[in-house]
């Protein structure tokens, strides 16, 4: 079980050089805040488009398939079994009753309880109606009127199953939302160094630098959470294989002895995390990073090229699209 190579979350690749990782780490910045908040108050259509643009880039990138494979492909899956669940779901609206009393119960209850008069009946008795003009035949009204439009809210019932307008709208939401916040921000730390991600993080942060905020620890602190995600995989992955090799009978622990063994396991894991931090706190603290903003980190030179004025021309046509088009109906 390698979790580093089949599950890599948040692991930048160094190998093969593609068109994103020459991109600026500032306008890779600005595109992922783009893809996390275009698709709010978006319509399905946008949110769909958005999933597709995502799954383009990675192919057009020439990203190596072991990389992004199993990511796209649970992420893709677990999205349409979120948006299926909700789409078959009861779409929430509220059922419209009528009253068991009358709108005006106090009225009503002050009525007089005498009858109306009975009409008085014929004093003579015609059954068969002679002298009497026969009615005309009422015609018969039609009940299904014919529709304006073919406009359904139920789109498909079968049984138990129903999809209502509402419940599929929800589902493309929520399915759409949960893919395009993961994988857009998987597909950044995939193609930007945590260097790059500090020093495009600092220099967008560099006017908090007036109000005495230590800019540069917070981008330093950043660095080492995003060094940090490895170690973690590492150890867990140590820790699996270290209970893979003792060959446990989990038959025999039965239900208490299990929850011990990963009881222990877990601890084990905070153990060593912790005793990582404490290593990386004590070198950071030798090195003289002990005061704020007192040291200066040139952590990756930030020059805007060619390209880079391309994609800022193309997310300006982007965010046009989005405001001319993509509101929700």
């Amino acid at each position: 079980m390698d979790l580093l190579r089949s599950l890599p979350i948040g692991l930048y690749l160094e190998q093969p050089i593609t068109w994103l990782h020459h991109l600026d780490a500032r306008v890779k910045l600005l595109w992922l805040m783009s893809f996390l908040i275009a698709p709010v108050l978006a319509n399905p259509i946008w949110r769909i488009g958005l999933v597709l643009l995502l799954i383009l880039i990675t192919i057009s990138a020439l990203i190596p398939l072991r990389v992004w494979r199993k990511q796209m492909g649970w992420l893709l899956t677990l999205s349409l079994l979120i948006c299926l669940i909700t789409a078959i779901a009861p779409d929430g609206l509220p059922v419209e009753h009528q009253p068991r009393l009358p709108s005006q119960e106090l009225t009503f209850d002050r009525q007089p309880l005498t009858l109306p008069p009975t009409p008085v009946r014929n004093p003579w008795y015609n059954p068969f109606g002679w002298g009497q003009e026969t009615p005309e035949p009422e015609e018969t009204i039609d009940s299904e009127l014919p529709q304006p439009t073919d406009y359904r809210y139920v789109l498909f019932e079968q049984g138990r199953f129903t999809v209502t307008r509402r419940s599929l709208d929800l589902g493309i939401r929520i399915g759409t939302l949960f893919f395009t916040l993961i994988y857009s921000t998987n597909l950044y730390l995939l193609t930007t160094a945590p260097e790059e991600i500090t020093a495009g993080i600092e220099d967008l942060m560099s006017p908090l630098k007036r109000f005495n905020i230590p800019t540069t620890e917070i981008a330093l602190t950043l660095t080492l959470s995003l060094r940090f995600i490895p170690l973690v995989l590492e150890e867990v992955q140590n820790l699996i294989r270290s209970v893979r090799t003792r060959a446990i009978n989990w038959k025999k622990l039965g239900l208490r002895g299990t929850t011990k063994v990963w009881f222990s396991v877990v601890e084990r894991l905070l153990e060593n995390l912790l005793l990582r931090a404490k290593q990386i706190a004590g070198g950071m603290q030798v090195r003289g990073f002990t005061t704020p903003n007192t040291h200066r980190v040139q952590w990756h030179p930030l020059k805007l090229r060619n390209g880079d004025w391309v994609a800022i021309a193309i997310l300006f046509g982007f965010w046009g699209i989005r405001f001319i088009w993509g509101w929700q109906a």
